[in-house]
């Protein structure tokens, strides 16, 4: 007979990593009350969703170099606080945590940003790495 703790860990085996949960943006506060995304990524350099702003916006006005800087800046700060908040390169970042979502912008601005200057490559790791992390957010940023 298999013991309970076996079954356990047979079943957090099968179900997968564990969604990680940011934690609340530094800029968050701020960037709704209206401030600048510019005075907020140089006051909180490492807040991915400063630089899903400044991204997403430069995007919008065809500045795609300056959107895909400015996603990759954003991208690789998320990165560095997943790591940190216990992610181990795969598993689910979901949408609906509100501080996951200036990581997901990022990456989706990125992706964007890299199939309009051809990078192929780049373009379509960073819509897979989007739809494995979030299927929603893979669908609300597309």
């Amino acid at each position: 007979m298999i013991g309970e703790d076996v079954l356990m860990e047979l079943n957090n085996l099968l179900s997968g990593p564990p969604e990680t949960l940011l934690p609340v943006d530094p800029a968050a506060a701020e960037l709704a009350a209206g401030a600048a995304a510019v005075d907020l990524a140089a006051k909180f350099p490492t807040s991915s969703l400063a630089w899903s702003a400044l991204a997403e916006a430069a995007l919008a006005e065809g500045h795609t170099i300056e959107a895909y800087a400015y996603a990759r800046t954003g991208y690789h700060r998320g990165l560095d606080l997943l790591r940190r908040n216990g992610w181990k390169g795969h598993g689910p970042v979901p949408w609906e945590h509100e501080p996951n979502r200036g990581f997901l912008r990022c990456l989706a601005v990125l992706g964007k940003a890299a199939a309009i200057i051809d990078e192929k490559d780049e373009a379509e790791r960073c819509t897979t790495f989007l739809r494995d992390s979030s299927a929603t957010a893979a669908d609300v940023l597309a």
